[in-house]
């Protein structure tokens, strides 16, 4: 088993947090040093309590699934014998009720653009076992309920 930590910090600054007009702006703090502002999305707390600039949880969750994709899909393509120049995926989550009523993420799309180079290219099948191998290894993919689809294209760079 491994444990992956991340520190999430907030500090009110005095404000008078029971009329809940606070700022909703914290940081997150991973294991490798990287600091990340953070903050509740604008579109579930209105600005100035939210800030806009920052990674709310909704987008991170999205680049979570993306970023584990995208990992898995270039370590089995280089298994496979492609060679990947580029990878880009312009991934989005929506957000909706539920049986229950509750507002969740009911879907990501992730939308790679993946770039071949090389004597190897694959057919669009190939491609497309490529996406299901990786979704059906992706860590998180595994372990979320939200539905995932994955509506890829490639290219090839005749440059490399």
């Amino acid at each position: 088993m491994t444990l992956h930590t991340a520190v999430v910090e907030w500090n009110g600054n005095g404000s008078t947090f029971t009329d809940n007009r606070y700022s909703r702006a914290h940081r997150w703090t991973f294991d490798g040093g990287a600091v990340v502002p953070a903050s509740s999305s604008p579109h579930v707390v209105r600005v100035p309590f939210s800030d806009p600039a920052a990674v709310d949880p909704e987008e991170a969750y999205v680049a979570a699934l993306s970023s584990c994709h995208m990992l898995w899909f270039l370590s089995i393509a280089a298994q496979r014998g492609y060679a990947v120049a580029a990878y880009r995926d312009e991934a989005e989550g929506a957000m909706a009720k539920n049986d229950e009523g509750k507002e969740v993420v009911t879907r990501v799309v992730l939308k790679p653009l993946v770039t071949f180079t090389g004597e190897k290219m694959p057919t669009d099948d190939a491609l497309h076992q490529l996406h299901h191998a990786a979704h059906d290894a992706c860590y998180l993919a595994n372990s979320v309920k939200t539905r995932i689809d994955v509506e890829g294209t490639w290219a090839y760079d005749t440059a490399r």
